[in-house]
């Protein structure tokens, strides 16, 4: 870790689709840039690389709270598509890293550091040996089965909800139904009333005259 006494301006740059992964934030230092021609100093921006993180607590705090943050427009099959592709993006940005490395450490641009090509060494003895049929036909099989789970579950709760939608729309057609009914029920009581209010005056003027 350096710790900066100077202030550390930083910048975030927000898109609605990001290309890169991670936070898209910047950190720079003001430095004084000296001139050899003799002129004044000035003042310019240094670019720091920089992390933001947090300590245990704070995450299993921000982990906690995020729980109970669920979209529910969003199905399960693609919740775990877009997780899949963020992973496969990381996955790929990582083995970008790893080849300008060993590019650059072939070249000669960049010393070679034994710690990094041994833990590159164990990563590639750890990867399985995909050129069996047997195993490549078990891959494709076990995940053929969880795709087909996952889109029958997703077809049943979209089902379900045209269900509950039909079942809506049933329930309030009738109450728009009864409600109309009761207006008009209401609307001929008042008129019966009137008729019957009217006979009633018709009746007492009678012997008057």
């Amino acid at each position: 870790k350096q710790w900066y006494q100077r202030r550390v301006a930083i910048t975030a740059g927000i898109d609605a689709k990001p290309k890169d992964l991670g936070l898209p934030t910047d950190a720079y230092i003001a430095v004084e840039e000296v001139h050899d021609d003799g002129t004044p100093t000035t003042r310019t921006f240094d670019h720091v690389k920089s992390e933001i993180g947090a300590e245990e607590a704070e995450e299993v705090g921000v982990e906690h709270l995020l729980r109970d943050i669920k979209d529910t427009t969003v199905g399960t099959l693609s919740q775990h598509l877009t997780t899949q592709v963020v992973a496969l993006k990381s996955l790929h940005s990582k083995l970008q890293d790893i080849s300008v490395y060993l590019t650059q450490v072939s070249d000669g641009k960049l010393p070679v550091n034994h710690p990094i090509i041994y833990q590159l060494q164990d990563v590639f003895n750890l990867l399985p040996n995909l050129n069996v049929p047997d195993l490549m036909k078990a891959f494709t099989v076990k995940t053929n089965d969880q795709n087909l789970v996952m889109y029958t579950a997703s077809i049943i709760r979209a089902v379900i909800a045209l269900h509950s939608l039909i079942n809506n729309k049933t329930t309030n057609r009738a109450a728009e139904k009864e409600g109309s009914k009761k207006v008009q029920n209401m609307i001929e009581v008042e008129k019966e009333d009137k008729k019957e209010k009217s006979s009633d005056c018709d009746s007492a003027l009678i012997p008057l005259l």
